[in-house]
């Protein structure tokens, strides 16, 4: 593959981890409860302990958006470390988080959102190449 191809599919995966994101941080913010304007939400969404276990998913796709942003030529191994570290998030490869993949279950059972956007994410990482 190319870095051009990789790139396009490193792309695509950001974007639909940052639609799965936000579907997640949405039905959190129901759980909640009322927050008052944007800027306390983001407050709570970065510092209040009920969105804490998100942080591991907002991590990655930062690192993602960094790596992308860089000109350095992506090789195919790494762009399997990032297929690697998301399905080590959210399936379906062995958990690196415990306690996020719990949560993260119980809210793809919960909310159809979460479901349908998990969907496109796994549609993503199927294009980015696999650990050898």
């Amino acid at each position: 593959m190319t870095d051009q191809s990789l790139r396009a599919d490193l792309r695509d995966l950001a974007r639909s981890a940052r639609g799965l994101h936000k579907a997640m941080l949405d039905v959190e913010t129901q759980y909640f409860g009322a927050v008052g304007g944007v800027l306390e939400h983001l407050q709570l969404v970065t510092n209040h302990p009920h969105f804490a276990w998100l942080l591991k998913l907002s991590g990655l796709m930062a690192e993602l958006d960094e790596r992308l942003d860089d000109e350095e030529i992506v090789e195919a191994t790494e762009a399997a470390q990032y297929r690697t570290a998301f399905e080590g998030l959210v399936g379906p490869r062995p958990p690196i988080d415990e306690d996020f993949r719990k949560r993260y279950l119980a809210l793809l059972h919960d909310a159809p959102e979460v479901a349908i956007a998990h969907g496109v994410l796994r549609q993503a990482l199927a294009k980015v190449p696999q650990a050898e």
